[in-house]
């Protein structure tokens, strides 16, 4: 027992009333058992497969009590979600709809809105963790979330635990070597047009570019990607970790859609 546990106890010694004496024992445990500053930690998972979760990621998933993940709508299922489900299952588990640059969503009241309920949670005592597909630095939306907390919660510390990125299986599932000496690794979302794609590959000279979030873009991209030449040299990546994964060459994809996990890798010499 420490100093002033050991006052206390002295004190109750000479206190008569029963109501008076338990309120000082409710005050005690507090006091002792009380954590220091409470902390929300933003949890990369990786791209789909659940045997490349971190030690620390899953450490501090098995921590928590609450668990927040992204959705892309209502009723939709979380890919994050799943791939931890089966550290979740005694969880609390709670869903946040996450705009994907959609117009329907007001992106800012999102953040808002959810760093509002997470700051509920840790305000009364509960371990809480938001889950991010992928690594947490890379296209992450729950970087917006960090950001909310540092703004309008500074008192709560916001600990990032990386994730695994979906090009860096990408490139180990297909013996893509990402980046050599002297080259330059670039990263790009996907541009909206032939015209951003062609601004992109204008610079070849030792450089290897990723684009990321094909998708719907897919049918222009692959006929662009004939036209320069390019289509047999480029890495076609969809669904990483997931059940309906596909790795390989480019020109070997007859879809005219992609999913919306999907990405591309291709080197310039």
């Amino acid at each position: 027992m420490n100093c002033l546990g050991y006052i206390v106890r002295l004190i109750m010694l000479k206190i008569q009333s029963i109501h008076l004496q338990k309120f000082l024992i409710k005050w005690l445990n507090f006091f002792i058992h009380s954590p220091g500053k409470s902390s929300l930690k933003i949890i990369g998972v990786g791209p789909g497969d659940p045997s490349l979760l971190t030690l620390a990621a899953v450490d501090a998933i098995k921590k928590s009590s609450v668990i927040f993940y992204p959705v892309s709508g209502e009723n939709k299922e979380s890919h994050a979600a799943n791939i931890v489900k089966k550290y979740i299952k005694l969880k609390r588990k709670i869903p946040i709809i996450f705009p994907m640059a959609r117009k329907e969503f007001d992106a800012q009241d999102i953040w808002r809105g959810a760093a509002k309920e997470i700051f509920w949670y840790l305000s009364n005592k509960h371990t809480v963790s938001l889950l991010c597909l992928g690594d947490t630095s890379i296209y992450a939306s729950s970087y917006n979330i960090m950001k909310e907390f540092e703004h309008s919660y500074p008192q709560i510390d916001v600990k990032i635990i990386p994730g695994i990125s979906s090009f860096s299986v990408a490139a180990s599932l297909s013996n893509f070597q990402l980046i050599k000496n002297e080259e330059t690794l670039e990263i790009f979302e996907c541009p909206k047009d032939s015209k951003g794609l062609f601004k992109l590959l204008n610079n070849k000279n030792k450089k290897v570019l990723v684009i990321m979030k094909v998708g719907k873009k897919w049918k222009w991209v692959k006929k662009f990607l004939k036209k320069e030449s390019l289509i047999k040299e480029t890495v076609l990546a969809i669904n990483l970790g997931m059940k309906n994964q596909f790795i390989g060459c480019a020109s070997i994809c007859k879809l005219d859609e992609l999913p919306y996990f999907s990405l591309l890798m291709v080197r310039f010499n």
